[in-house]
């Protein structure tokens, strides 16, 4: 992006995409000049009516390169929505993306007379079904709770013309691939389709080929990948002692807006009370609790109240909150895609980041999948009983030492070696012109 008007060369503007004038006002008016790559490709594509399969990873943009397109090729198609119907149907995994997707449907689609809403699970049905008793021309649903409605007969899905899979990859990690088997059962064949994930496992594969017909591809690969941008460290330290190593750690006032990762949602209250306990304000965010709790969570978060989030899972891929200085895997996930999109919530829209990873030997295992997987070492901190300062002085990379033992809970580890490079704070506003659509 340029804080001018001016554009490289070889960068195409919004303007030579295809976008109506009024859609290009909103951007404008939202401060957006320039597509990233995703958009630069999906949208020309998607409004010549092509089904689209992206491979992107969050943060590139993806978000606008599917609803752009679906908003100016529904205001010009005049064809009304029956009582109960939908004309484009976008599934997210998470109730968290579900929001962003349609608050960012909204924002786009200002001006366009088009009605769009949201269902998903954790709040009461009423509302919802009162919404969509008209039909709605752009709804964004989690596969379960549209399920629900579509049994009580709340919805109708025969009329949709468009359909989107956005994170493909998590729905099969979350076990909604035979949900969203079902739901694409029950939209007529003569549609557009579209089919994100951050990655392509052969199951999404297969999916892709069942859905998708003639699909343009559009894949991205960052100049400078996610995991690449963001300084990854690991401590070795048994479980016990993880707890006292974090409220160590968060001692250091560069760690402001910090994401800690469990595994379970017990694990998440308990860890957040303990260091709310601490003095560090906390909160948790996890599938068990209501969706105005989540929200009520995320906006504290959001807003710096509350200087640290603790998550599930769930979670990894629906917070998307600016300036999160300090990714915490607490304990690592089994699944080592899940690593990735944990440390993603930090060093976004090109900004970097520190993820701490604390490895029980328990977790070893776990340790060398995610090293395999990243094709990267992460940097070993400490090599007794208290991570070193020799090692993090100045703020340089420890060297990634063999390291026995690791913290055990005696003494404190260094704050400096928690910090790394200081990350860029992405959580400030971009001045006008400067900033992507999501």
């Amino acid at each position: 992006m340029t804080n001018d008007n001016t554009t490289p060369a070889n960068q195409p503007a919004f303007t030579d995409l295809g976008l109506d004038a009024q859609i290009l006002r909103t951007l404008g008016e939202q401060g957006y000049d320039t597509p990233t790559p995703v958009q630069a490709q999906a949208i020309p594509a998607l409004l010549d009516g092509r089904d689209l399969l992206g491979v992107a990873q969050t943060g590139t943009g993806k978000t606008a390169a599917f609803t752009l397109p679906i908003l100016q090729r529904l205001a010009a198609d005049k064809t009304g929505v029956p009582n109960k119907g939908v004309r484009a149907l976008v599934l997210a995994p998470t109730r968290e993306l579900a929001i962003q997707i349609h608050e960012a449907c909204r924002t786009y689609g200002r001006g366009l007379n088009l009605r769009s809403a949201v269902v998903l699970g954790g709040v009461p049905k009423g509302k919802q079904q009162r919404q969509l008793s008209k039909g709605v021309d752009i709804l964004i649903a989690t596969p379960g709770r549209l399920l629900d409605l579509v049994n009580e007969r709340s919805v109708r899905l025969d009329a949709v013309q468009t359909l989107v899979l956005d994170e493909a990859d998590r729905m099969l990690d979350m076990g909604f691939i035979h949900d969203v088997r079902k739901i694409a059962g029950m939209v007529k064949a003569e549609r557009q389709s579209m089919l994100f994930s951050a990655t392509m496992p052969g199951e999404i594969d297969k999916l892709a080929r069942e859905l998708l017909s003639n699909p343009a591809r559009v894949e991205i690969t960052p100049d400078a990948p996610a995991v690449e941008r963001i300084d990854q460290r690991v401590y070795h330290v048994r479980q016990p002692a993880k707890r006292e190593l974090l409220s160590s750690l968060l001692q250091d006032p560069e760690m402001d807006r910090v994401i800690v990762f469990t595994r379970t949602k017990h694990g998440a209250d308990r860890l957040a009370k303990q260091l709310s306990t601490d003095g560090v304000p906390s909160d948790a965010i996890h599938g068990n609790k209501t969706q105005g709790a989540r929200q009520h969570a995320l906006k504290q978060f959001r807003d710096g109240r509350v200087r640290v989030l603790v998550a599930t899972d769930i979670a990894a891929r629906g917070i998307d909150v600016d300036g999160v200085s300090h990714v915490v895997n607490f304990e690592l996930p089994n699944v080592p895609e899940s690593y990735v999109h944990r440390i993603g919530r930090t060093a976004r829209a090109g900004a970097e980041g520190v993820a701490l990873s604390f490895c029980d030997p328990s977790e070893q295992n776990d340790l060398k999948r995610i090293e395999k997987m990243t094709k990267q070492r992460l940097t070993i901190i400490g090599d007794g009983p208290i991570a070193s300062e020799r090692h993090a002085h100045a703020g340089r990379k420890p060297a990634n030492a063999g390291g026995k033992g690791g913290y055990q809970g005696k003494g404190k580890p260094s704050n400096q070696a928690a910090r790394g490079p200081k990350p860029s704070k992405s959580g400030e506003r971009p001045p006008r012109g400067n900033r992507r659509a999501a």
